[in-house]
């Protein structure tokens, strides 16, 4: 691992127009696509190279959400194997770039189709090998950005497969709660590959860790502003509609009322550092440890992270609404 110092200058906020690829489970529920849509709306800030489809599925929270939907809820198709998971966010990922108007060609990448499992070879995929061929070909004084937006086994299993890229990366990754809170991080993201989590944290690759509760979770979104600012915009901005309209959460967590309903678009956050860091203001901290509890530790002595601490939520918004103009 590297000192302080050669991290500090790597977690510096970026600048001029960054080299992205972005690493998502886009079927997961909404927020995967408006953060592809913005990306894939502002050519003029970001450098899009690739988008990965991760794998995932809500199986292992089966149980909990039988409780709050019904019986019924054991036969959606969110509890599918994390391979078809990550197939359908393929779909997704290409019906983004066609409603923004942009070729996807070339672009798309499949992931892996199951989580890391300790003691096992990580798996292999055209996202981890494109991820790898990338990173190696990247300058060491300008780091490649990988969003991610899923659970990180793309990230992990790339990683490990090449420890090298480590120094040629950085993963800016959403997951549960600030470093210092105490809770339990049930994060979708951070619990379905916990293997592939304490890679990432472990490894010491420079990571740009942002809270989804807490910090993340100010991203709300109501029915009025879609309505308002972006239906009708554009075929893209119509998409993104019907997608809210018919989020793939709502039937799992029993909601079918719009009054006085809002809903986080969590992946904005990710794109919003990297457009403008001054809207997600960060610091550096010491990267935790993450306990067989899904609780962080304090460790002193381990690699720096930056972590972000707020949201300027309406100026997010702002920039993300004025993409969509004119788009598809």
């Amino acid at each position: 691992m590297h000192d302080d110092a050669w991290t500090t200058q790597r977690l510096a906020p970026p600048r001029g127009r960054p080299r992205v690829v972005i690493d998502t489970d886009a079927a997961n529920e909404i927020d995967d696509a408006f953060a592809l849509a913005w990306a894939l709306r502002r050519p003029e800030r970001l450098q899009l190279e690739a988008v990965y489809a991760a794998p995932w599925s809500f199986a292992h929270r089966r149980e909990a959400y039988r409780a709050r939907a019904g019986a019924s809820a054991r036969e959606l198709p969110c509890f599918d194997a994390p391979g078809i998971g990550m197939q359908r966010s393929l779909d997704v990922i290409v019906t983004a770039f066609e409603k923004a108007g942009v070729l996807p060609a070339g672009r798309v990448f499949a992931g892996a189709t199951d989580y890391l499992r300790a003691g096992e070879p990580p798996p292999a995929s055209a996202a981890a090998e494109h991820l790898i061929a990338l990173a190696r070909a990247q300058p060491a004084d300008e780091p490649l950005y990988v969003v991610a937006i899923g659970c990180p086994t793309n990230v992990a299993a790339a990683l490990l497969l090449a420890p090298e890229i480590a120094e040629r990366i950085v993963v800016v990754w959403t997951s549960g709660y600030p470093s210092h809170a105490p809770q339990v991080n049930d994060s979708f993201n951070l619990e379905q590959d916990l293997h592939a989590t304490r890679t990432l944290l472990d490894c010491g690759v420079p990571h740009v860790y942002l809270p989804g509760f807490q910090v993340g979770a100010q991203l709300r979104l109501s029915l009025p502003e879609m309505e308002r600012w972006v239906k009708g915009r554009s075929a893209l901005g119509d998409w993104l509609f019907e997608l809210y309209t018919h989020n793939p959460l709502w039937e799992l967590l029993g909601i079918d009322d719009f009054f006085a309903h809002s809903w986080v678009i969590w992946d904005l956050i990710n794109i919003a550092w990297l457009i403008e860091p001054g809207w997600v203001p960060s610091t550096l901290v010491r990267t935790p440890v993450l306990g067989e509890d899904k609780r962080w530790r304090a460790a002193p002595g381990r690699h720096l992270m930056r972590e972000a601490y707020a949201v300027n939520r309406d100026a997010v918004f702002a920039d993300f609404f004025r993409s969509l103009e004119g788009a598809g």
